[in-house]
């Protein structure tokens, strides 16, 4: 059997500040444990996030706890941080591939 944790994304909810964004533990014997995860919603309008990367950021957040855990997390609700949110925009953000030829140093003729 394998100890690699298996997280379901379940949903989220958008409330007044932030969305939360819920995940199912699915453990053998049919337990189940849930998480959620919050972003702020300013987060969304200020572009530091896309509302399609959402679960991603919170699914990695949530597998990072599990990672410093012996067991489970001691908590269920967790909060994605502003320098997770520029960490992972880096890492996501393709990179601009620079000019061959600049200033025109292509035409000669």
């Amino acid at each position: 059997m394998s100890d690699a944790v298996v997280l379901q994304y379940v949903g989220f909810e958008t409330k007044a500040i932030v969305r939360e964004y819920t995940f199912a533990l699915r453990g053998s014997g049919g337990t189940s444990s849930e998480y959620v995860v919050t972003i702020a919603n300013a987060a969304f309008v200020e572009h530091r996030v896309r509302y399609q990367d959402a679960p991603d950021i919170c699914s990695l957040r949530l597998h990072r706890e599990f990672a410093t855990s012996t067991d489970h997390p001691p908590f269920t609700r967790f909060s994605v941080t502003d320098t997770e949110l520029a960490d992972y925009k880096n890492a996501h953000t393709p990179k601009t591939k620079t000019k061959a030829y600049a200033n025109g140093a292509d035409n000669e003729s």
